[in-house]
C-alpha cells in the first residue's frame, strides 16, 4: 500500500471540525489520524458517524450515514497513486474478493482522476439512500454503489486488515 504506518492522532484532531453535514443530517467526529511515510505526512484522515462508536465491525456493516475526510498533506500523492492505493485498499478490505464491486471501484476511483495537490480535501460520504459520494474541495465528483460497496470502502480503514492498524485505532478513538 502507498501509505506506510504511523499516525499522530492529537495533531489530526486539532485540524478537523467536530461535525460534518451529510445530506439532511449531521455527522460527528469519531476520531482522526495522520498517515506518514518516512517521516513525511501524506494525509490527515477523520471518521464521521451519526453517533460515535469504537466498534469497527458495527461501523463497517452499518447502513447509517458516515464519512471519511482526507486532507492531502504531501505533494507525493498524485491522482494515479491515490487511485492505486484505493484499489489496493479495496482488495485488502474484501480479502481479495472484489468481483461483485469491481465496476463500482473503477467508477469510484475515477473520482480521483483530477490533479491532486496539497490541502485538497476529499469527503467520502455514504448515505443509505444515495450511495458513496466522492466530494473534492466541496464539489461532487462521483456517486457509487450501495451497502456492499460502502462496507468495502470503509473497510479500507476499519476492516480486520486495514490499511494501517494504528490509523484504525485513531479513527475509533473517540478523540
Amino acid at each position: 500500500m502507498l501509505f506506510a504506518p504511523s499516525i499522530q492522532s492529537s495533531q489530526a484532531q486539532q485540524s478537523f471540525p467536530s461535525t460534518l453535514s451529510a445530506g439532511k443530517g449531521e455527522l460527528f467526529l469519531n476520531g482522526s489520524g495522520v498517515r506518514k511515510k518516512a517521516f513525511i505526512s501524506l494525509y490527515r484522515c477523520a471518521l464521521y458517524l451519526d453517533k460515535t462508536s469504537q466498534d469497527a465491525a458495527a461501523i463497517v456493516s452499518s447502513e447509517a450515514a458516515m464519512a471519511i475526510r482526507i486532507v492531502i498533506e504531501s505533494g507525493f500523492i498524485s491522482s494515479k497513486k491515490m487511485q492505486t492505493a484505493l484499489t489496493e485498499g479495496f482488495k485488502r478490505s474484501t480479502g481479495g474478493d472484489t468481483l461483485a464491486i469491481d465496476d463500482d471501484i473503477a467508477l469510484f476511483t475515477g473520482g480521483f482522476s483530477e490533479e491532486i495537490v496539497k490541502q485538497d480535501t476529499f469527503d467520502l460520504v455514504y448515505q443509505p439512500d444515495n450511495g458513496a459520494e466522492v466530494i473534492k474541495n466541496g464539489e461532487s465528483k462521483v456517486n457509487v454503489g450501495g451497502l456492499a460497496f460502502k462496507q468495502a470502502l470503509f473497510g479500507i480503514w476499519l476492516s480486520d486488515d486495514p490499511v494501517q492498524k494504528s490509523l484504525k485505532k485513531a479513527l475509533l478513538s473517540g478523540k
